[in-house]
């Protein structure tokens, strides 16, 4: 019973959270509209985009730069069109659903996105017409799977160190957002700010993050817990410390999108039906890697036993001779690393911004709610749902609601079984 309602409350909260918190990456001054242009996980640069008030009087041009995006300022709010000019597109590529204008409001000190979504020529057409149509929609839906499956293995990251805080320590933690944007932030700061490469950069961003996440529990989690801080009033502290830290990002990184220095344009590699740049395939290895190597630690190691003890029985587990504080550590500075990871993980799928965790967040948390809470391998699997239904969605849906048809997902499933997939069921009274 205590971990439905713990469930129903972060499911809320961070729903709540999310909609409450800045809806821009941009300046607190930007007024207009802007976005970015991706083509087979590459950016697309020198694409032009045209802004006309919603009468057709024109306002503006811009064209994409290299890392694929476009800006028009617009100095009264108001409704806008926005115009992809398709002959400034790649050769192979092509609006998805032929759709190449937006319609946008533009509210007064806000920047509103256009989004839009490109595939390869002929990709998007209707089925069942003939049988390249079907060909072409059977290669769109293997793409869209493995971009779901990148995206499901990023995810699945970022929850698993949520999945195991909340496992050891009962907390649900809403700043989990703010380490995998941590985690970009540090790679970027030693990339772009001290010319280290970008793979030492990670490395030296994980460890940093680590350390921070054990000195976050060594000097004040704990402290809390010694304390005998309620859960529910953590969880409410957890939020405070998210909001805190996304605007020290805004203060200190700024509300500009960036990309690191290095990988950025390369080109597309075909295997299969599927097209991506080799950085995509590599990361998505590593990320594997990753995850196998937590989930033998949980299943082989001394520690991993012991942190599944503490996260089934602490009281049992302290009384057996383990060290509860010290297991706690471990699993924090491993979380903060593993947080870390994803959040360069998705600055290399992805531009950066101070945002980039907290619109993670709410499908971290359906993540590791529908995988069942507090256990690492349904976290795991509940992540690889998540993105998968998240990409694999558009087939039918506009990519604008592809979040929203993972969620209902996730509704459905805890309404048939309210533990998650890998969820344990627990006796009432």
């Amino acid at each position: 019973m205590r971990r439905a309602v713990i469930a129903f409350t972060a499911f809320l909260g961070g729903l709540i959270f999310l909609l409450a918190g800045p809806a821009h990456a941009g300046p607190a001054d930007c007024q207009g509209l802007r976005g970015t242009l991706n083509f087979q996980g590459q950016p697309v640069n020198g694409a032009r985009i045209s802004v006309t008030t919603e009468d057709g009087k024109p306002v503006a041009e811009a064209t994409t730069d290299a890392q694929g995006r476009w800006d028009v300022q617009v100095e009264d709010p108001g409704r806008y069109k926005v115009t992809l000019d398709v002959g400034s597109l790649p050769q192979n590529a092509e609006a998805r659903g032929g759709t190449n204008v937006r319609t946008l409001s533009v509210y007064e000190g806000n920047c509103s996105t256009a989004l839009f979504p490109l595939q390869p020529k002929g990709g998007g057409q209707d089925q069942g017409q003939q049988s390249d149509d079907n060909s072409a929609f059977w290669t769109r839906a293997a793409q869209l799977t493995f971009e779901g499956f990148n995206l499901g293995l990023i995810i699945a990251l970022a929850a698993l160190g949520l999945s195991l805080i909340y496992g050891t320590t009962g907390l649900t933690n809403f700043a989990h957002g703010e380490l995998v944007t941590l985690g970009a932030i540090l790679a970027y700061g030693f990339n772009a700010g001290m010319g280290l490469g970008l793979i030492p950069a990670a490395a030296i961003a994980v460890i940093v993050a680590g350390l921070l996440g054990y000195l976050q529990d060594r000097f004040f989690w704990g402290q809390l817990r010694r304390r005998g801080t309620g859960i529910i009033a953590m969880m409410i502290i957890s939020i405070g410390v998210a909001l805190f830290l996304r605007y020290l990002f805004l203060i200190v990184f700024g509300g500009q999108t960036e990309a690191y220095t290095q990988y950025n344009a390369q080109p597309g590699v075909q295997v299969g039906p599927i097209s991506a740049a080799p950085k995509n395939f590599v990361a998505m290895g590593i990320e594997l890697v990753v995850l196998i190597i937590v989930g033998i630690a949980l299943l082989r190691t001394r520690t991993g036993k012991a942190a599944r003890a503490v996260a089934d029985n602490p009281a049992l587990a302290a009384s057996s001779g383990i060290n509860v504080d010290r297991v706690v550590r471990i699993i924090w500075t491993s979380g903060g690393a593993i947080a870390a990871l994803a959040g360069i993980m998705l600055g290399l799928s992805q531009n950066l911004k101070y945002t980039m965790g907290q619109e993670m967040l709410l499908l971290i948390f359906a993540g590791v709610t529908l995988g069942g809470l507090g256990t690492a391998f349904g976290a795991l699997i509940g992540s690889l749902v998540v993105g998968l239904f998240i990409q694999v969605s558009t087939l039918w849906v506009p990519p604008e609601l592809k979040s929203v048809g993972a969620l209902a997902v996730l509704i459905i499933v805890l309404l048939v079984r309210p533990q998650g997939i890998l969820g344990r069921r627990e006796r009432i009274g």
